[in-house]
């Protein structure tokens, strides 16, 4: 069981340059014991032959073939468009560029 500091958590803070005042500290270090503890749980009930998992059910990623559909005609598409030119959607500038 691992108990946190208040130097401990404002040493932190200061490295990622968060200013933290005495109570948000002091509160920091209670809110991660707790959360030590309940890791501290689970390293105990974790067995020695169970894999480690990130999900309960199996992650397989389901590729089909790129298969080339039926394709818009881009007079239909820009039709559509509030402005167009040289056939392409006009958009407003918005980084300041020329």
């Amino acid at each position: 069981m691992s108990s946190f500091s208040k130097e401990e958590v404002a040493r932190v803070a200061d490295l990622a340059r968060i200013a933290l005042t005495e109570e948000e500290i002091a509160q920091f270090a209670k809110e991660l014991d707790v959360i030590s503890d309940a890791v501290a749980k689970v390293s105990e009930i974790a067995a020695a032959g169970v894999p480690a998992t990130s999900h309960p059910i199996p992650l397989v990623n389901v590729m089909r073939e790129d298969v080339v559909g039926p394709l818009l005609n881009r007079d239909e598409v820009l039709a559509g468009a509030p402005e167009q030119e040289d056939g392409k959607f006009s958009v407003p500038q918005i980084l300041g560029e020329e």
